[in-house]
Order: structure tokens, then sequence, then C-alpha cells
């Protein structure tokens, strides 16, 4: 899952990148002004700290002070958990450093390429396997859509991406199964092919629906209606001394990244297997209730934060009865309605074409998990 400086805006089509480094004592974008004085300075560490590093600390504290008790136990789970899941985690952190040390991933751009229908298909697989992040893609998105590529193929990337990546893959197959983990990537593409082709309708109905999607602060300055070319892939990386300390960067930031949501996942976990009856989840969303599919698709855009944490989670629900189905539509729809994934299709297009995906997105989550059931011989 690649990440974003929080202090830095990502460079899209219409922000060229900085030629020139800032004049003596000018704030820098990705290193704020020195404070003074003690608070001030403790106040400016506190917030460039790691927002999952924080929520982990204020976690242990609240258990700390409501449930001492189940503190260690607690703290027992989450350690015994982490050393389980230490060798998948070390080849996801692999894989997407590995990724994006050779820049595999800028072979996405291939798959827009030619016919709608081809693209369509293209687009989706290439969201599936693609190795970046929902705001991670908002650069990407911005120029295909400003170079002129169809709504179509970009709906069904951009649905597809959030949902699974390859190192998603490999900790889902780890955390869950591999079944749960192949049925998700087919979930991610069925989502992207349903949307593309769904928006591809759409526009043959209704053309102005696939035409000025780009919110005006996105609109490129001089469109000149070509794309930019796609940089070569050297997939042994390691020969080269700057990727290898491109895959070192990224290898560790991965591990910043990861590290720390899922101890909180595991935390969370045990709590629920402390305190909450073994067949609540069977109960409450069991796969015999008609609205059970529903509940856990509206549930998933508020409560999903974070895709590596709902990995253990669901998995630990699974295992207290949740039925797979049932955790499949809340994982899909949660990863692409989650709120980084819908704030940065808002800030990127406009509020008809934020509704037509957010609408894909659910209806599709929906229609998904109904197919899983259906396919396990559940009655959801």
């Amino acid at each position: 899952m690649a990440t974003t400086p929080s202090c830095c805006t990502p460079h899209t089509a219409e922000s060229p990148t900085p030629t020139a480094a800032p004049p003596s004592g000018a704030p820098s974008c990705c290193r704020p002004p020195a404070a003074s004085g003690v608070a001030p300075r403790f106040l400016q560490r506190l917030r460039n700290t790691d927002r999952s590093l924080l929520a982990l600390l204020a976690l242990l504290t609240g258990m700390a002070w409501a449930a001492p008790a189940q503190l260690g136990p607690s703290l027992h789970f989450m350690a015994a958990s982490l050393a389980g899941l230490a060798p998948v985690l070390a080849l996801s952190v692999a894989l997407a450093a590995g990724i994006r040390a050779s820049g595999a991933e800028s072979l996405i751009g291939r798959a827009f390429t030619g016919r709608q229908g081809r693209a369509i298909a293209l687009a989706a697989l290439a969201g599936a396997l693609s190795p970046l992040c929902s705001c991670g893609v908002v650069p990407l998105i911005a120029g295909l859509l400003a170079g002129g590529v169809p709504l179509a193929p970009v709906m069904a990337f951009w649905l597809a991406s959030p949902v699974i990546d390859p190192a998603m893959f490999v900790l889902t197959a780890g955390a869950i199964d591999l079944e749960f983990a192949v049925v998700k990537t087919l979930a991610a593409i069925a989502l992207g092919l349903l949307g593309g082709f769904a928006t591809f309708a759409l526009a043959s109905l209704y053309p102005h629906l696939g035409r000025d999607v780009l919110r005006a602060e996105r609109q490129p300055q001089c469109a000149t209606g070509k794309r930019a070319p796609i940089p070569s892939v050297q997939w042994s990386f390691w020969r080269d001394a700057t990727r290898r300390a491109q895959f070192g960067a990224q290898a560790l930031s991965h591990l910043r990244l990861l590290v720390p949501l899922m101890a909180i996942a595991f935390l969370l976990e045990s709590l629920m297997v402390a305190w909450l009856p073994a067949n609540a989840f069977a109960q409450w969303l069991g796969g015999q209730q008609a609205w059970a599919v529903p509940a856990a698709v509206l549930l998933g855009i508020p409560a999903y934060l974070n895709g590596t944490a709902a990995v253990p989670l669901m998995g630990g629900m699974i295992g207290m009865g949740l039925d797979r189905p049932v955790a499949l539509a809340f994982m899909v729809a949660g990863g692409v309605t989650s709120v980084p994934a819908a704030m940065a299709v808002w800030t990127l297009v406009k509020p008809r074409v934020f509704a037509q995906y957010l609408v894909l997105a659910l209806l599709g989550s929906t229609l998904i998990a109904y197919a899983y059931a259906a396919w396990l011989g559940l009655g959801t």
C-alpha cells in the first residue's frame, strides 16, 4: 500500500513539480518552520508523529485506565498474533516495496489504451493488482482524465483499486486464508467490471455524463490530449543503487504504517474475544438474515478505517461466527467508500461523478456478496 507524506500535497496533472528549492528561511512543504519554546516543540513533534502510532498509544492508554486487568492478556494476544503473522507481513512489505522500486506500477497506464471494452477489462484487472492506495491513486486518475481517457475504464480502475493489492492479498491469505484472498481479488475485478461497463452504458445513453468530469480546479491549464510516456521498468532493481535505496525507504515506510495498524486490529480482536459472546456476530449479522449483507455494506462506510486493520479484524469476526459473504461485503464496500477513498474521489471529480461512484460501489458490493453467498450455498 503506497503512502504519501501528510505534509505534502501530491503532484497532479495541474500542479507541476517545483524546479527550485525555496529561498533560505522560507518554510518548506515538508518541513514546517521550527517552533520556539518547549510546549510548541512538543506539539510540533506530536503533529509529525504517525497517526496510527498515536492511535495505538491512545488505545493502550485507554485500556490501562478503563480495563487494567485486560491489558496484559491483550498485549500477549497482540504480540503472539504479530509474531505468527511476521513472515507474511515481511513478504507483503517486500512485495510492495519491490513494486515501487522496480517501477512496475507504471505499467498501469497501458491498461487504458485500445477499445473501451478491452480497456475496461484491463483497467479492472490493473486496479486489483495496483499497489496504489486510495489517495496515492489521485495523481494517476487526474492525469488519465485530463489526458482524454474515457470515464468508463477510469471508473473500473478506481473501483477495483481500493479493495485489494498484492501486499493486501498476502496479508489476507495469512490472516484469514487463501480462499478468501482469492475471492476478494475476484470481487475487486468484478466490481471494476460492473462499474466500468455500467459507466460505459450510461455514457452511451447520456453522452454528457461522460464528459467534463473533473472539477474546475483540477482541469489542466494547457491540455494537449496526450499522456506522458510510460517510464521503463527495471525488474532487477537491486542492481541500481538508487532503486535499492528506494526499496529500503519504501520497506521502512510500509513497516511503520502496517505494524501499528495490525497491532490496533489485534488489540480490538482481543477485546472482542474477551467481552463478546462467541456467537455474537452470527446472531447480529447471521447469514440467514436477509438484511445481513446490506447492513454490512452500509456499516462499512463509517466503520471501515483501513484495509490493513480490517483484515485481521474480519478474520477474528469470521472465527467468531460471522459469515464470509457478510465479511466480504464489509471489506469490499468499506474499502471503496471509506473516508479516505471517498474524499479522494470528491476532491477530483464533479458531484454527479462522485454520486455515480458511490452508487456503483454500494450496489456492486451487495451483488458480489450475494453471489458469493450463492456460491457457498448460504441463505443470505
